[in-house]
């Protein structure tokens, strides 16, 4: 097995063209969790190349000739005859045994239960992805919608895009869960039940419920699917969205800009960890805020009007401070009897410190 670890010894890491990302990583020992591209690798690499060579070893742990018990034999003294004082293990199985050196690195998909300060890497925000644009223009939000909040789909050529998101979700689930969320993509935004896609999915093979829930349950803990809860009824069935709108562009030919632009206005407001809800006419309640925001592309203002009437009895009961309508393009500030109506353009309100968490 030393003769492995040599080989990654030796290795000069590249790291071409990284570009910050809004977390780092600091001198104590570190747990990076996110899905599968979302950026921990390059994160990592960008960490290695600030120290000396010889000081760190990194080792991708899904190297099929890395051998566990062998591992576990040789990691440590080879650490301690070379003075290695940070050690990475990239793709960490938890087989491999954990011992004591000045830093210790790890990068999973699910987030382990460890004395580690743990550091949650997510797709890329709005403003993030602005970072990796080559210019910023008038195009920068179209961009947004096609890509998605994947890093590397900025290298990818244009056609080769979706056999790409593919392939990485192919190596990165079990055929199961590839079905599950190749399912759940055309469910995005809607009210589903864990029972709902069992329907949907039992007749395009065999699956049994306790199998179905069992892999669903991993997406989730996973980060590629989302849920949202009904406001006060926790028991309610939960709304349905994607880690990130790429992958529905990836793996269903079906579009609906609205849906699509909802889970857009979703994922911005679970990056940056903000409290909400939904319910009945509400796309997201934000209690914290008082704050209505609804997602409507292609608002206009007498559709506005009467959807805030619908919604009177919850604004006054919930005390609601405003109603925030997330837009394409339009902007303008509507006088309503019951509570002031923002019409912000996505760009604006994601930028926007009132954005933040």
């Amino acid at each position: 097995m030393n003769t492995l670890l040599d080989e990654y010894y030796r290795y000069d890491l590249h790291n071409v063209g990284y570009i910050e990302r809004k977390h780092s990583i600091g001198e104590e020992n570190t747990l990076i969790y996110g899905i599968t591209q979302s950026g921990k690798t390059a994160l990592i690499k960008h960490y290695l190349l600030g120290h000396k060579k010889s000081t760190y070893l990194y080792l991708d742990c899904r190297d099929l000739r890395l051998d566990i018990e062998e591992i576990n034999s040789s990691l440590e003294p080879f650490c301690r005859e070379n003075k290695i004082t940070i050690l990475v293990l990239d793709n960490y199985n938890e087989a491999i045994k954990l011992f004591e050196l000045p830093q210790i690195i790890l990068s999973v998909e699910t987030k382990v239960d460890l004395d580690y300060h743990t550091l949650h890497l997510d797709l890329l925000d709005y403003e993030e992805f602005l970072a990796f644009e080559s210019k910023y223009d008038s195009t920068a939000l179209n961009h947004f919608f096609q890509l998605g909040g994947f890093p590397a789909m900025h290298r990818i050529a244009s056609e080769d895009r979706v056999i790409y998101l593919q392939g990485i979700l192919n190596r990165a689930l079990e055929p199961i869960e590839f079905s599950i969320l190749s399912q759940a993509s055309k469910m995005v935004t809607q009210k589903v039940s864990a029972f709902n896609l069992y329907e949907r999915l039992k007749g395009e093979r065999k699956i049994s419920k306790d199998k179905l829930y069992l892999h669903l349950q991993s997406l989730f803990e996973r980060g590629y699917l989302k849920s949202l809860s009904k406001f006060n009824h926790p028991s309610a069935v939960k709304k349905l969205y994607l880690c990130d709108i790429a992958i529905k562009h990836a793996l269903v030919l079906q579009k609906h800009f609205g849906r699509i632009f909802e889970n857009l206005v979703f994922s911005e407001l679970d990056k940056h960890q903000v409290e909400c809800y939904y319910d009945e006419g509400i796309d997201f309640y934000l209690p914290q805020r008082r704050q209505i925001i609804i997602a409507s592309p292609f608002a206009n203002e007498h559709a506005l009007f009467k959807k805030v009437e619908a919604l009177e009895g919850f604004i006054v009961s919930n005390r609601v401070r405003e109603v925030i309508v997330v837009t394409m393009n339009l902007e303008s500030t509507l006088s309503h009897p019951v509570s002031r109506i923002e019409m912000i353009p996505f760009e604006q309100w994601a930028l926007g410190e009132d954005n933040e968490a």
